[in-house]
């Protein structure tokens, strides 16, 4: 079956009903009746769903007596893992200058930090001493003035 075009691909793929019953298939092969059961749909709107996966080449049905079986067709998929495939490098090579833009911004291991002098709060003149703590609102002993 020659492969769809990448719109008709993804529409299929756009619905959940569709790829539930194409996970199911990665299964193995089943009836019509079978792939129906887990949804509350009718038969025609499950044949619908069918078609549509059909047309965009990701399933094939075949007959069986009375039966329908549908096959999963793994290389209906390759289009579009291809078209993926060609913006992948891209993704890849931007999130890499993003991590080397980020690791820029950081700031050094403690390690490699310069060693520095304590400065007051107070007075960022005074060096080497320590800094006078406040005493909170309200006074010398926390009560209200």
């Amino acid at each position: 079956m020659p492969s769809a075009d990448l719109s008709t691909l993804f529409a299929a793929l756009a619905d959940p009903t569709r790829r539930a019953i194409l996970a199911r298939l990665s299964e193995g092969d089943a009836p019509v009746k079978s792939l129906a059961e887990p949804f509350a749909l009718s038969g025609p709107a499950i044949t619908k769903h069918l078609k549509v996966l059909e047309r965009a080449g990701l399933i094939s049905r075949s007959r069986e007596g009375q039966q329908r079986p549908c096959r999963l067709e793994p290389r209906g998929l390759a289009p579009a893992a291809d078209w993926i495939e060609q913006y992948r490098a891209m993704w890849e090579e931007q999130l890499d200058r993003l991590g080397e833009y980020l690791a820029s911004l950081a700031p050094p291991p403690p390690d490699e930090l310069p060693e520095t002098t304590t400065r007051s709060r107070e007075n960022p003149n005074t060096v080497g001493k320590t800094p006078r703590t406040r005493t909170p609102r309200g006074g010398r002993h926390g009560r209200p003035k």
